[in-house]
């Protein structure tokens, strides 16, 4: 017997890749559950499946930094915290110190998505009753409706997740100018944010100022203290946008909506963001 949950949770998170560096990430997880049917006649209760294992996913990887083991520099938890220095691209820098829970190290080569599936199946299947044998997960981007950008960032005055300075999602951008969608406008928006990390001004510091991380000439440097813990980035200026404000999605979409309206001052700006899948917020001008 074959129990299925589709659209299970989405998986917002950024991982390092040697060539963009950190991409902000969005997935929609499927599930299948492959076994017999329990003293209940169910596979397993549905209530326990979104309950479980949606707690899993978002434990291990959902609002962290996916690093795989093939990175291009060193990465290493020590005394709870993970400390990070690599390279990638055309010789772009990025080095990070966080609390270890900041971060979800993979034992493959790289991040893509048949190492998150092996990953996830090795840490769900444990926790699984005896009659289910095997699980199925799919990971899926959301339909692309209109142009998207794939963007890190870190919030230190949220409470939850959101607070670790190198997460990410993939998102969708509407721009409209006098009700009139501008498939021009949104392209250009993302394309300059493509693979982004997008810094909040109170946020930046110098590197003098950094206990754990090195910093080069070329990097813009960020240090926060959270709840969780505290956060340290340096990383290129090239791979970097600092905005003036928290790069929540609604600070995100009045920001943008203000600087598209410095070059179209005599119309109407509305510009819809979002933050991952099926969420975010709109802002006028």
């Amino acid at each position: 017997m074959i129990l299925f949950v589709d659209a299970l949770t989405v998986i917002d998170f950024s991982y390092l890749c040697n060539q963009r560096g950190a991409v902000g990430e969005s997935w929609i997880v499927d599930l299948t559950l492959h076994g017999q049917l329990n003293d209940e006649s169910m596979v397993l209760d549905f209530a326990l499946v979104k309950k479980q294992i949606k707690k899993i996913i978002d434990e291990t990887i959902d609002h962290k930094l996916a690093i795989a083991k093939g990175v291009n520099g060193n990465a290493e938890i020590r005394n709870g915290r993970i400390e990070l220095d690599c390279q990638f691209g055309d010789n772009y820098h990025l080095a990070m110190s966080a609390p270890s829970e900041a971060v979800c190290l993979l034992p493959s080569e790289k991040v893509d998505e048949s190492a998150v599936i092996a990953f996830l199946k090795s840490v769900i299947m444990p926790e699984m009753p005896s009659n289910v044998k095997d699980i199925g997960i799919a990971l899926r981007p959301e339909p692309a409706t209109s142009f998207y950008y794939h963007y890190s960032h870190g919030l230190k005055k949220h409470d939850g997740n959101c607070q670790r300075i190198v997460h990410g999602h993939r998102s969708l951008i509407g721009i409209a100018l006098d009700g009139i969608s501008m498939p021009r406008l949104q392209k250009e928006w993302a394309m300059k944010w493509q693979d982004i990390y997008l810094g909040t001004l109170e946020d930046q510091v110098s590197a003098v100022d950094l206990k754990h991380v090195t910093a080069l000439s070329t990097d813009y440097c960020f240090a926060y203290e959270a709840t969780q813990g505290y956060f340290e980035l340096a990383i290129s200026q090239a791979r970097c946008d600092i905005l003036p404000c928290d790069t929540t999605v609604e600070c995100i979409a009045e920001y943008l909506a203000c600087e598209i309206k410095k070059l179209h001052p005599s119309q109407q700006v509305t510009v819809k963001a979002y933050e991952g899948v099926g969420k975010g917020a709109i802002a006028n001008a």
